[in-house]
């Protein structure tokens, strides 16, 4: 299986870190996110992999190369401009031919989850993509009211709501790509809708291995004090 891995964004929930490196060469213990995510790709025979660069990316390319010292062969899709989530992968179409799925990610994503089964549950289905999906919990800081007109019938002190999230980790059949345009930002949901109103199948697959996406500044303190426990 060939990985995408979206690693172009310009990172503005950690500043000031990301003012002089982008976010996916942010350390998380002693190595960056992104060589970490490899590392993960690498362990699971994924050895193709693709990474989407824009902000210093002069920078991602210069620590990892050809990717050969990391075990895998890495080619860059460099974004002039943003993108979008799925904007760069416009630049695969008629690269993957004779391919089957392929795995997309972020580049902020640390997970135990097992790809290879994620792409054999898109095949079972048929599915042009299938999300990767997490539960979340949002729990309301205030009481909600329940009313009929102006009569208060019933109140709910803080509650819970439970959503499925998308965990940014993606499996596409090559021939989703035709559905991306070459120019112009286009996002990861954009392509979602797009295959629904196509007729494609576009599958949900639930991840329920360690998954936690690096987003603010505290999570780096985080990830590193639990190394051992999660990654």
């Amino acid at each position: 299986m060939i990985a995408v891995i979206m690693a172009g964004g310009l990172g503005t929930r950690l500043r000031p870190l990301t003012y002089a490196i982008p976010k996916p060469l942010l350390p998380v213990g002693e190595k960056p996110i992104l060589e970490i995510i490899i590392g993960k790709l690498r362990a699971q025979g994924i050895r193709e992999i693709h990474v989407t660069t824009g902000y210093r990316a002069e920078l991602i390319k210069t620590y990892f190369g050809d990717g050969k010292k990391f075990g895998v062969r890495i080619s860059y899709l460099n974004e002039d401009r943003p993108l979008g989530t799925a904007g760069a992968l416009a630049r695969l179409r008629g690269k993957l031919r004779g391919h089957g799925p392929f795995l997309v990610m972020n580049g902020d994503i640390l997970t135990r989850q097992n790809f290879n089964a994620m792409r054999d549950f898109n095949v079972r289905q048929g599915a042009a993509m299938t999300i990767g999906a997490v539960r979340h919990t949002h729990k309301l800081a205030y009481g909600t009211l329940q009313l009929a007109g102006s009569r208060v019938v019933g109140i709910q002190e803080k509650p819970e709501f439970v959503y499925d999230v998308s965990a940014g980790i993606y499996v596409l059949d090559p021939r989703a790509l035709r559905l991306i345009p070459r120019k112009g930002p286009f996002t990861m949901p954009d392509l979602a809708n797009a295959l629904n109103r196509d007729g494609q199948k576009v599958a949900c697959y639930p991840v329920r291995q360690f998954w936690f996406a690096v987003e603010h500044l505290d999570h780096l303190n985080e990830v590193a004090q639990n190394m051992n426990r999660w990654i």
